[in-house]
């Protein structure tokens, strides 16, 4: 199957001693440069606020007048996005990167972002190494296909941007912020700033002013749902100008095998008999002191050192994988004094006290079966004390916002809720224009020919999607169940050409070894039970292509998330914020999102007819799907974006950093930092459901 090319910019400028600019753009396609063009920049009428004035006296005094700085950053912009965007559709290429140089980026400061958010090209911005400071000025064309190939060296050889691992395994995020796709200002668009964006520069400031480090841990940098939460996190944060890092072990296959197995006996989807040894917490908590050592996070300067010797003021462990993590933080920084009574008594300089130690959060992001967890000698108990062990001491702990998954033996004013999040601006979420949609629909065709799986026929026939793990609570026998109903039942007499497509599909994580296996049972019940309607259904392992599954979610006329089981489950949101109606159950904390009958429906678990019913009037009652649409892409709460995530975690980090103690009984943390801001909720704020009883 035919294919676009992929390709790769570099694009650089020059100005001459009079004052005139030149810019070049050098295209490369992975092994050559295949285009390689210089013009003068031309300032156009509407390049800038008060050109019509410019314009005038260079026509009418026949003097030319020079362009404001804001001239050239416009005129620049557009010059590279026109010549950018002109190439792509009449040379049908994918420009992939581009990098720019540094005097490019200081000309035209909103070039990269622009790149990415107009034309889904990944911008770089690299500085000059010690070899090309020394090199003699060269000419112009060189200097763009330098960048060009610069660009090359970024992608790995299936064409995708690799995460890119630093010192004591810190994630270095946009590959150590040499990428650009985001601007403070860009994430103020995304939020009300009056409310959560006045609330988050408040702590912001205050740890910056105070210099504070905060430190989080978990399990993968790619891949799950904290991955992403996390490097938009960091992104921001890096923006804001707080002194935050990530960090993730090397990991190890055998270990995320239990792991896994420790998380689907927490949900209750275990396989019968799958219980967590003896000898398998030994191996975890071995595990967790080997990475610790190996990663250098306990020597001095680490993460996991005293503070005295260079380590976080506030560590957060957002993993049940490694919850020894919570112990280790607390007893690298124990700090003792001696009583106030006794220190003017040398001879019992042995009796000490244990003062406040290093703050240390702990987060619960899964679906915990607290039922289970609270029965003495189940599988479920066993993992949970094995977890409660180890991060008893926290300071905070946060759970995903639904009490049921809190199990009774966690301290109650200890425990704070906090939703899952999305960031609106990288990959998965941001708009696109219809041409890079239908670009990433047409790759998608592409895999799937090369897997050997059924062809999208999108858009000659409508399509629903479920975008989720291949993972035994996602519900995907319901998924197929459902379809198959809808066909049998309500669209029995439809003609084939209405009648919607149905896609499953999700990316895979390091961590996550039962994907393989749920997808080969999904293939079988097509092959099987579903074979009727087997041709119209496409399941797909998509790789780290977070547009592909934008586009897959925005050209999607429904979409689906059927959980038997679920934390939160922040796909919800990032459809309805895409205007795509859902339908989706009454699990975990997916009903805080979505309003019934409003932005779309809520169902039980395993109602299949309940499911087919709604599709049926999504796909006949247009005015029910527009209706439907509009409502969801306008009301979504700020606490599921990623300037609400990081209000949570200032809050925290900057109470608990000034020595203040945070107990939240209960209480979302959004509330808590709201409050303490002075900033209430406005009457027309959307936020999340507070007062609904979730027990799944």
């Amino acid at each position: 199957m035919w294919t676009w090319q992929p390709l790769y910019a570099g694009l650089a400028v020059a100005q001459s001693d009079d004052g005139d600019f030149r810019y070049c753009i050098a295209l490369h396609d992975g092994t050559y440069t295949i285009n390689c063009e210089s013009k003068s920049l031309e300032l156009s009428g509407d390049a800038g606020e008060g050109n019509s004035s410019n314009e005038s006296s260079r026509v009418g005094s026949g003097v030319s007048t020079p362009m404001s700085v804001g001239d050239v950053s416009e005129a620049l912009s557009k010059a590279f996005i026109g010549f950018l965007n002109d190439y792509r559709e009449e040379n049908l290429s994918k420009p992939m990167g581009a990098t720019l140089t540094t005097q490019l980026a200081t000309l035209s400061p909103h070039l990269a972002v622009r790149l990415w958010t107009e034309l889904d090209i990944i911008p770089f911005i690299f500085p000059a190494d010690a070899k090309e400071k020394e090199e003699p000025s060269i000419p112009l064309d060189q200097e763009a296909e330098r960048m060009a190939r610069k660009t090359v060296k970024q992608f790995n050889v299936k064409g995708e941007l690799p995460v890119q691992m630093g010192h004591r395994r810190q994630v270095l995020v946009d590959l150590d912020n040499h990428v650009h796709i985001a601007e403070r200002e860009s994430y103020d668009s995304t939020v009300r700033m009056d409310t959560t964006g006045a609330a988050t520069r408040h702590y912001a400031n205050s740890l910056k002013k105070r210099r504070t480090k905060i430190a989080f841990f978990n399990s993968t940098a790619q891949g799950g749902g904290v991955a992403l939460m996390r490097h938009a996190l960091m992104r921001y944060l890096t923006l804001l100008g707080v002194d935050c890092k990530w960090y993730v072990p090397y990991g190890k296959t055998d270990i995320f095998r239990i792991t896994k197995d420790n998380h689907n006996i927490l949900q209750g989807v275990a396989i019968a008999g799958e219980r967590l040894t003896e000898e398998k917490m030994v191996d975890l908590d071995d595990w967790v002191i080997e990475e610790a050592d190996k990663c250098r996070w306990v020597e001095h300067g680490g993460p996991l050192s005293s503070r005295e010797k260079g380590g976080a003021d506030v560590i957060i462990v957002d993993d049940p994988q490694m919850p020894s993590l919570v112990k280790i933080a607390k007893e690298r920084d124990s700090r003792y004094v001696l009583p106030n009574c006794l220190r003017a008594h040398p001879g019992y300089l042995f009796i000490l006290t244990l003062s406040s130690s290093r703050p240390v959060i702990f987060r619960s992001h899964i679906q915990v079966r607290a039922d289970l967890a609270d029965e003495a000698g189940t599988a479920t108990s066993e993992v949970w004390n094995w977890i409660w062990n180890h991060v008893k001491d926290c300071d905070v702990f946060v759970s995903h916002p639904v009490r049921a998954f809190v199990p009774e033996v966690v301290t109650p004013e200890k425990v704070g809720y906090l939703p899952a999040t999305t960031d609106w601006l990288d990959g998965l979420n941001k708009h696109m224009h219809p041409w890079d949609e239908q670009y990433y629909i047409h790759e998608l065709k592409v895999q799937c020919f090369s897997a050997g799986m059924r062809q999208l026929a999108h858009p000659d026939r409508k399509y629903i999607v479920q975008i989720a793990r291949f993972d035994p609570a996602k519900g995907i026998p319901d998924v197929l169940a459902s379809y198959a109903l809808l066909r049998k039942v309500y669209m029995k007499d439809t003609p084939l050409v209405d009648i919607p497509q149905l896609v499953i599909a999700g990316h895979g994580a390091v961590d996550d070894p039962d994907a393989t296996r749920i997808f080969k049972e999904t293939e079988t019940a097509l092959n099987g039970e579903f074979n009727e309607f087997k041709d119209d259904v496409i399941i797909m392992r998509i790789g780290p292509s977070d547009q592909m599954l934008n586009a897959l979610m925005s050209c999607a006329h429904v979409a689906l998330q059927l959980s038997t089981r679920e934390g939160f489950e922040v796909k919800v949101s990032e459809a309805l914020h895409k205007g795509t109606p859902i339908i989706a159950t009454l699990a975990g904390g997916i009903p805080l999102q979505v309003q019934d009958g409003k932005s779309g429906f809520l169902v039980k678990p395993g109602d299949h007819d309940a499911v087919a019913k709604h599709l049926f009037d999504l796909f006949t009652d247009s005015e029910l799907h527009s209706t439907m649409s509009e409502y969801a892409s306008k009301h979504v709460s700020d606490e599921v974006s990623t300037v609400g995530n990081a209000l949570a975690w200032l809050y925290l980090a900057d109470e608990l950093s000034k020595g203040e103690h945070v107990a939240p009984d209960g209480r979302w943390i959004n509330d808590m930092a709201r409050e303490k801001a002075g900033i209430p909720y406005q009457k027309d704020e959307d936020i999340l459901v507070r007062n609904v009883s979730l027990t799944n």
